[in-house]
């Protein structure tokens, strides 16, 4: 597949282990399956991005989190000030599950999480079952990408795009500790 797609060829090109681009509240991501080495390897190959960094997991809901997360290491109170950020731009640092692989997670003992509230991409996720990868659309020195035509123009003509708008917020996501509730970028 190429070009821009429907949520069910976005759906084809993941199950096919490719890397997509789609677009988030603030700017275009790029994305992939979260349990594919193979599909993450392509993702940081054409990002230019070291794995060391570790990667964001975006999901429809919670729930798709748990095989990636270890929650119990987080109080009641730390879940509710996650919650009350959720869906919406916050991504949170969460422990990881033992199981996460490293190819996620880089030098971290720790996973970035979000649930989204932009509704193309809550329902790629629920279609899909699962979170996918969400990293800025760019290359490494360049600005991230807010447009159709600026993804074409840095990843090529053919670079499969999940058609649709982005959600009207100027910033990327704010990225928060879930143990100290510290904000990481604002």
């Amino acid at each position: 597949m190429i070009g821009l797609l429907s949520i069910e060829d976005t759906i084809d090109c993941l199950k096919d282990e490719q890397v997509i681009a789609y677009p988030t509240e603030s700017i275009f991501g790029l994305g992939c399956d979260p349990d594919s080495e193979q599909a993450v390897t392509a993702l940081l190959k054409i990002k230019q991005r070291s794995v060391e960094k570790g990667l964001i997991l975006i999901a429809d809901h919670y729930e798709q989190l748990l095989p990636y997360i270890d929650d119990s290491q987080l109080d009641c109170k730390q879940k509710e000030q996650i919650f009350a950020s959720w869906p919406g731009p916050v991504t949170w640092i969460m422990p990881k599950n033992q199981q996460t692989p490293y190819f996620l997670t880089g030098q971290f003992h720790s996973i970035a999480v979000r649930v989204t509230a932009h509704p193309l991409v809550k329902s790629l996720c629920y279609q899909y079952g699962k979170p996918i990868v969400s990293t800025s659309a760019n290359l490494s020195g360049y600005e991230p990408c807010k447009t159709e035509a600026e993804i074409w123009q840095q990843f090529g003509h053919n670079f499969p795009i999940l058609h649709g708008n982005l959600g009207g917020g100027s910033q990327p996501s704010q990225i928060r500790d879930s143990r100290t509730g510290h904000i990481i970028r604002s």
